[in-house]
């Protein structure tokens, strides 16, 4: 075991936990923040993804000793009343079905925006492909990255 002090959402937390162990289970049973889902454990299908610098990140392969004084923003940190241009239209384009997948799809659309505000259809199609939904909601998944860009 070691303790660790990490910048999540803007606040230092600190954890005591052995080093490998992956951020995912950190957020989750360590600090309640229970928005990040554990998908398939691999980093190949998105449920984990939060942002580690602004960059979307999976948090299933990434461990805790590997973070150092890079900022973690998980979906209860995007914003703070659930008004993020990205969570607004997921709501306007109705995306969520079973809603497992979307803190995932909300978090790699977010910082595929703040890099990329003007996408083209391909781009947009490029940066949310390794996010999979099994409820198959990729067309209003990506009505919803487009009307957000325009917010």
């Amino acid at each position: 075991m070691a303790t660790f002090t990490l910048n999540i959402n803007g606040k230092e937390q600190e954890v005591d936990v052995d080093p490998s162990t992956p951020i995912l289970w950190v957020l989750r049973d360590h600090l309640n923040l229970v928005g990040t889902k554990f998908g398939c454990g691999i980093a190949q299908c998105g449920a984990c993804t939060i942002h580690l610098d602004g960059t979307a990140t999976r948090a299933c392969m990434l461990t805790v000793s590997t973070v150092g004084d890079s900022k973690i923003t998980t979906i209860e940190g995007l914003s703070e009343k659930g008004d993020h241009p990205v969570q607004k239209a997921w709501l306007e384009e109705d995306v969520p079905q079973c809603g497992y997948c979307q803190a995932g799809q909300i978090m790699t659309a977010s910082a595929f925006l703040d890099k990329n505000p003007n996408p083209t259809d391909g781009e947009i199609e490029m940066a949310m492909n390794g996010n999979i939904c099994r409820c198959g909601t990729y067309t209003r998944i990506k009505k919803a990255v487009k009307l957000a860009a325009k917010s």
